[in-house]
């Protein structure tokens, strides 16, 4: 697996490159905004390790630019530690998010998670979901309604994709909080809430009422497709 690893730290970005190497990953380094955005473009990795204070181009920046081309998974490595750095980040389109300082073992289990992540997408990229007049096709992040297409926001895609990995199947509140913020992240159940509503407006024919975006109280949520259609992910 190929990993970009940007962060101003030299020192640090030294360590890291040695221990990652070591370990069989292929490593490419850059050390400002501008550079990482370049070793992306130029390199495709499989996985991005970035800080938020770069210098020439924000973390956040770099994020949303990468996120216009690339579903590859970026972990943020932070000395930010406030809640709204965090939801900054997420929402831009990061999957995880690290505090400094860390452990090293902390930060290697959080690359193998998101490298297990990105094999599982890869195993269904092709596959796509219809249910009432919606078309998903999860391997090109597209969403339709009636023909026409839905803008999701990253994090709103993230819950939508877990839940739809699982059709008919119980995701629990704190599964979900795990799998679109990171095992360490901790929010407001009523936040993922916000959430659910957002996609159940987007998506549901009566969001007031929804078929197919349900929650189970005191529990989680659940997809249910349409009973005489796809019953999930179809190549």
């Amino acid at each position: 697996m190929k990993i970009l690893l940007a962060d101003d730290d030299h020192q640090m970005v030294r360590a890291l490159s040695i221990t990652l190497r070591a370990r069989g990953y292929d490593v490419v380094t850059a050390h400002d905004g501008h550079e990482a955005l370049e070793r992306a473009t130029e390199s495709h990795p499989d996985l991005l390790v970035l800080d938020l204070g770069m210098p020439g181009l924000t973390g956040i920046e770099v994020i949303t630019a990468v996120r216009g081309w690339s579903t590859a998974p970026i972990l943020v490595v932070s000395g930010r530690t406030e809640s709204w750095d965090k939801v900054e980040a997420l929402d831009a389109g990061a999957d995880d998010y690290l505090t400094k300082p860390f452990a090293i073992d902390e930060l290697l289990a959080r690359v193998r998670a998101l490298g297990r992540r990105l094999a599982a997408s890869s195993a269904t990229e092709e596959a796509v979901v219809r249910f009432s007049d919606v078309t998903i096709d999860i391997g090109a992040h597209l969403v339709t309604r009636a023909g026409e297409p839905v803008r999701l926001t990253p994090t709103e895609w993230r819950i939508l994709e877990e839940l739809l990995k699982h059709p008919r199947k119980l995701i629990t509140r704190e599964t979900l909080l795990t799998a679109v913020w990171g095992p360490h992240f901790q929010t407001d159940p009523s936040y993922l809430r916000l959430y659910l509503s957002q996609l159940r407006k987007k998506l549901e024919p009566l969001p007031s009422r929804p078929r197919h975006l349900l929650t189970e109280a005191g529990m989680g949520y659940r997809f249910v497709p349409d009973p005489e259609g796809d019953t999930g992910p179809v190549d």
